[in-house]
């Protein structure tokens, strides 16, 4: 993994710049992310190998934080996980970009975090390219069931997003935000 880290396409994928997803370190570290998410998929939360399995997967992953499988991403590395979070069953999140989630968050069932962006022409968009956009969950989030996070968006701290909506834009601090697109209701 360190000779990817080093990578250029690694960097630019890290960076939000324009790379190559069929690079070859890349796209060994989504077949090692792919197996491992595979193994976490026949486990159950309580499974003796599970805590090594999300471990190898993620990097830093809490001791006090859980991932109830199933559960895909594409790398794994570019997760972060804070404290006492919870994610419930079928998440997936899509790390080209880093996903970060912050301490004493409830993820809720099917939620989905994506944070590849294709080329908006179609010509580029037929070249095995894409850019990668971070997404940002604060601390003390809900996220109900089914929701949807797009490229680069960042939930402030102590928000509840209403179950199936989809968030293409920033949510500030201490919001509720329901629909799709996702919009504010009401301060919290």
């Amino acid at each position: 993994m360190n000779s990817m880290l080093n990578s250029t396409e690694y960097k630019k994928m890290r960076s939000q710049q324009l790379y190559c997803f069929e690079a070859p370190e890349l796209m060994a570290s989504i077949i090692r992310a792919n197996e491992l998410c595979a193994k976490l998929s026949a486990m159950t939360f309580t499974s003796q190998d599970y805590r090594q399995t999300i471990e190898a997967l993620i990097p830093g992953f809490p001791k006090t934080s859980a991932i109830i499988p199933p559960f895909r991403c594409d790398h794994g590395h570019g997760i972060s996980i804070g404290e006492h979070t919870f994610i419930n069953y079928d998440c997936i999140m899509l790390d080209g970009g880093e996903i970060r989630i912050g301490a004493h968050c409830k993820i809720g069932p099917r939620c989905q975090f994506f944070t590849p962006q294709h080329p908006i022409d179609y010509r580029e968009r037929m070249k095995p390219v894409e850019t990668c956009l971070p997404i940002n969950i604060g601390d003390n989030c809900w996220l109900g069931g089914g929701v949807t996070v797009c490229p680069g968006v960042n939930i402030g701290p102590r928000c509840i997003i209403a179950a199936g909506s989809v968030v293409i834009r920033d949510i500030p601090a201490d919001s509720l935000a329901a629909g799709n697109p996702a919009m504010v209701k009401k301060k919290l």
